[in-house]
C-alpha cells in the first residue's frame, strides 16, 4: 500500500511539473512555429521589395510592426479552424495539404483586409511574397518529418513507420522471408541487414540488402541499423548454434522471431507468418528430429487412417501432418465435439480435397468403436485419446483405468478384429516405475498392446478375452471369434515420450498466464526436472515410429538431457521482459500428489536398440506373465466400473512397477 502510495504521489509530482498531454506540447510547439513563420515571412517580404532592411520606408515598417500581433493571432486562429493543430503530421497526405491550402489562402484575405482597412495601404509584391513565404514554411515544418521518413525507408505510403528488421540466415529460408517482406502489401516492414555465419557471404547483398557479418557481429548491426525487430531463419542449424543466437538476440531488446524448425521448412511452410515468438522451448538443449518424410509419405498416402483423441493436442497435430500425407481418408474420433469441430473447420480449409469424417464418441463404448471399425475398416489406428492430467488423475483414479486402460483395450480389440494392419499407441515416460494413477493406466496401455501382439505371433489371437461393459446379445458376442481374428496381422507399437510443450494441461501455457497477470510463478519444487519435446516433434516421431514397427515395441525418442522446471521458469519470465524474484517472484509450491522429482524415459530392465534414426530407440519388452495378465483385467474393469476405492491396491498388483507415492 505504501508502495502504491508513492506511485501515486510521483505521477501527481509529475503532472504538477508537465501539466500537459504530448499532443498538446507539440500543438504549442507548432503555434510559436507558425507565429515565428508569419512574422519572418512578411518581413523577408518587405525586404525582397526594398532589397535591404535600410532602405524600407519607415511608414511600411510602422504598419507591418502594429499589424503583427493581430496577424499573429488571426492567423493561428484560423489554422485552428482548419485543424491544421490536431493532425498527426506523420500520417499527412492530401487532405492536410488541401486544408494547408485553404487555411493559407483565408490567412492571405485576412491580412490583405486587416492591414489596408486599419493601418493603410502596403505593396502588392509584399503580399505576394508574403504569403508564398508562409505556405513554404508552414507546410514545410509539417510535411518535412514524413518526407524524411520516406526518404529513409521508414515510412509506407499510408504513413505508417515501417519496423525495421534484421534476418539472421542467409539462406534459402532468409531468402524466402526477405522476399515475402519486400512484396507483400500487408506486412509493414523493412528489412535492413542480414546476418550469416558464412564469411564468403559477408560484404555482399541479397536483393540489395548487405549481409554485415556473422553472429559476431549482431550487436553492432543492431545499433548502426536501429533494427527493432530480428527474424531468425535457421531452420537446419543445431539446437546449440540456434541456442547460442537466440541467447544473443534476447540481449539485444528487439522483438524475436524464429522459423518454428525444419519440418515447417521441408513442407514448404516458410512465410512470415509461419514465423513465431522465441519461446523458452527455443532454447532447450537437443537436436530437433529428424524424420525421414519420403518414408513417412509412402506409409500414409492412400490409406484410411483413424486418429482417436483426434481434438486434443497430440491428436490434432497428428491430424494435420496425416492429412498432408495424402491419405486415402482420415477419421478423426473424439469425445469432446468442440476441439474435434475445430479441427475439421481447419483441415476442410486447408485441405479441401481431403476425404474427411469426424465422429463424436468415447473408447470406453464397445458398441461405437466396434461400428466405427466395421463402417470405415482403418488402415492405421493413431490411439491418442486419454486422460493425462496427473493431479486430476490421482482424484479419480477409476477414470483414468476407464478411459486410458479400458479404452485402449476395446479399441485395440476393434482394430484386430477388423483387419486393421497397424495400431500406434500414444505413451508417456510418466509410464516407466510409475508413483501415480496416471503413469500406471499408460504402462496398463503398454502391457495391453503387448499382449495382443505376442497374441497374434503365436497365432492365438481368438485366445484374447473380449471385455463388455453392457450386457450383449449372442450373436454380439460371436463377431469376436471370426475369420479376422483367428487371422489377425495387426502391429501393435507404442510411443513413449516426455511432456509436450504447448500441449493441453502443459507447464508453458500455465507459466505464461502467471506471467501475464504479474506473477508469481509457481514452480512445485526448486529441483524437479522433466524431459520436454515440441507438439511437432512428438507427432513425427509418432508417424516414424508407424513406419518402422513390426509389432510389440515400445519406441523411445532420445530427448537429450532433462531440463529443469525452475530454470524453464526463469526463463521464460526472462523472454518477456522481467526479471526473475524482482519484477515476478518464483514461488515454491511443493510436489502434488502422484508427482514424482526425476522422470524416466525407460526402466533399467527394458534396454535399448538402435533404429535408421539416431533419435529413435527402441526399448525391449519386459517379460510378463499374458495370461494372467489378460485374465485380471476383466477384474481391474469391473473394480473400475464399479468406481471402488480398492483400485490403486489391484492396480499395484497387475503393475508390479507401480509404486503410489
Amino acid at each position: 500500500m505504501k508502495e502504491e502510495k508513492n506511485i501515486e504521489d510521483t505521477s501527481k509530482e509529475t503532472k504538477r511539473i508537465f501539466p500537459l498531454e504530448h499532443w498538446q506540447g507539440i500543438t504549442l510547439m507548432l503555434m510559436a512555429y507558425d507565429a515565428f513563420a508569419i512574422a519572418a515571412s512578411f518581413l523577408m517580404a518587405l525586404w525582397f521589395r526594398f532589397d535591404s532592411f535600410n532602405s524600407i520606408p519607415a511608414e511600411y515598417m510602422s504598419r507591418y510592426v502594429r499589424f503583427l500581433p493581430i496577424c499573429i493571432l488571426g492567423s493561428i486562429t484560423i489554422f485552428w479552424g482548419f485543424r491544421l493543430y490536431r493532425s498527426i503530421w506523420r500520417f499527412a497526405s492530401y487532405n492536410e495539404l488541401y486544408r494547408t491550402v485553404l487555411a493559407t489562402i483565408a490567412t492571405f484575405i485576412f491580412h490583405i483586409a486587416g492591414i489596408n482597412l486599419f493601418f493603410g495601404s502596403m505593396p502588392r509584391s509584399y503580399f505576394v511574397f508574403g504569403i508564398v513565404l508562409q505556405f513554404i514554411l508552414v507546410i514545410g515544418v509539417r510535411f518535412t518529418y514524413r518526407f524524411v521518413l520516406l526518404l529513409r525507408g521508414q515510412l509506407s505510403d499510408d504513413g505508417t513507420l515501417y519496423r525495421r528488421v534484421m534476418i539472421i540466415g542467409a539462406g534459402e529460408a532468409g531468402q524466402i522471408i526477405l522476399r515475402d517482406i519486400k512484396h507483400s502489401t500487408q506486412i509493414n516492414e523493412r528489412v535492413y541487414c542480414m546476418i550469416d555465419d558464412n564469411p564468403n557471404k559477408w560484404n555482399r547483398y541479397i536483393d540489395g540488402i548487405p549481409i554485415v557479418g556473422g553472429k559476431d557481429s549482431i550487436f553492432e548491426a543492431v545499433e548502426k541499423y536501429t533494427i527493432e525487430k530480428i527474424y531468425v531463419a535457421l531452420p537446419s542449424a543445431t539446437v546449440e548454434d540456434r541456442r547460442e543466437i537466440l541467447n544473443i538476440c534476447k540481449e539485444t531488446s528487439c522483438e524475436v522471431k524464429s522459423l518454428p524448425g525444419l519440418y515447417q521448412f521441408m513442407t514448404g511452410q516458410v512465410s512470415v507468418a509461419s514465423m513465431k515468438k522465441v519461446d523458452v522451448e527455443d532454447l532447450l538443449g537437443r537436436d530437433v528430429i529428424k524424420v525421414n518424410m519420403d518414408e513417412i509419405f509412402q506409409y500414409i498416402k492412400g490409406k484410411t487412417v483413424l486418429v482417436t483423441g483426434g481434438g486434443g493436442s497430440i491428436g490434432s497435430e497428428l491430424c494435420r501432418q496425416v492429412a498432408d500425407h495424402h491419405p486415402e481418408k482420415l477419421i478423426i474420433f473424439d469425445i469432446y465435439e468442440n476441439n474435434a469441430y475445430d479441427i475439421q473447420l481447419e483441415l476442410r480449409k486447408k485441405h479441401p480435397e481431403l476425404s474427411l469424417e469426424v465422429l463424436i464418441g468415447s473408447v470406453r463404448d464397445s458398441r461405437k468403436i466396434f461400428q466405427v471399425f466395421e463402417t470405415y475398416h482403418p488402415d492405421i489406428v493413431y490411439h491418442a485419446a486419454a486422460h493425462k492430467h496427473v493431479p486430476l488423475m490421482e482424484d479419480s483414479p477409476c477414470e483414468a483405468i476407464k478411459n486410458n486402460a479400458i479404452g485402449t483395450y476395446k479399441t485395440a480389440y476393434a482394430a484386430m478384429a477388423n483387419g486393421c494392419s497397424r495400431f500406434v499407441l500414444i505413451s508417456t515416460d510418466k509410464a516407466v516405475n510409475p508413483t501415480n494413477i496416471m503413469g500406471a493406466s499408460k504402462r496398463l496401455c503398454e502391457m495391453i498392446i503387448q499382449a495382443f501382439d505376442a497374441k497374434i505371433k503365436e497365432g492365438k489371437a481368438s485366445e484374447i478375452p473380449q471385455l463388455f461393459t453392457h450386457l450383449m446379445k449372442d450373436e454380439e458376442k460371436k463377431r469376436a471369434i471370426d475369420v479376422n481374428v483367428v487371422n489377425a496381422k495387426t502391429e501393435f507399437v507404442a510411443v513413449r515420450f516426455g511432456n509436450v510443450l504447448g500441449s493441453n494441461g502443459s507447464v508453458i501455457p500455465l507459466f505464461r498466464k502467471q506471467i501475464d497477470a504479474g506473477g508469481p510463478v509457481t514452480v512445485t519444487h526448486p529441483d524437479i526436472i522433466r524431459y520436454f519435446m515440441t507438439i511437432p516433434e512428438a507427432v513425427s516421431l509418432v508417424m516414424q515410429a508407424g513406419v518402422y514397427a513390426h509389432g510389440g515395441e515400445i519406441f523411445v525418442l532420445d530427448m537429450g538431457e532433462p531440463v529443469k522446471i525452475d530454470t524453464l521458469a526463469r526463463n521464460l519470465i526472462k523472454l518477456s521482459g522481467h526479471k526473475p524474484d524482482v519484477d515476478i517472484k518464483v514461488e515454491y509450491t511443493g510436489l502434488r500428489p502422484g508427482e514424482k522429482l526425476f522422470e524416466e524415459k525407460l526402466m533399467a530392465e527394458e534396454g535399448l536398440l538402435k533404429t535408421d534414426n539416431d533419435l529413435i530407440h527402441i526399448g525391449c519388452p519386459i517379460p510378463f506373465d499374458i495370461e494372467v495378465f489378460l485374465g485380471q483385467l476383466d477384474e481391474l474393469m469391473d473394480t473400475a466400473y464399479k468406481n471402488k476405492s480398492s483400485i490403486r491396491e489391484l492396480v499395484e498388483s497387475v503393475v508390479t512397477t507401480y509404486k503410489p507415492s
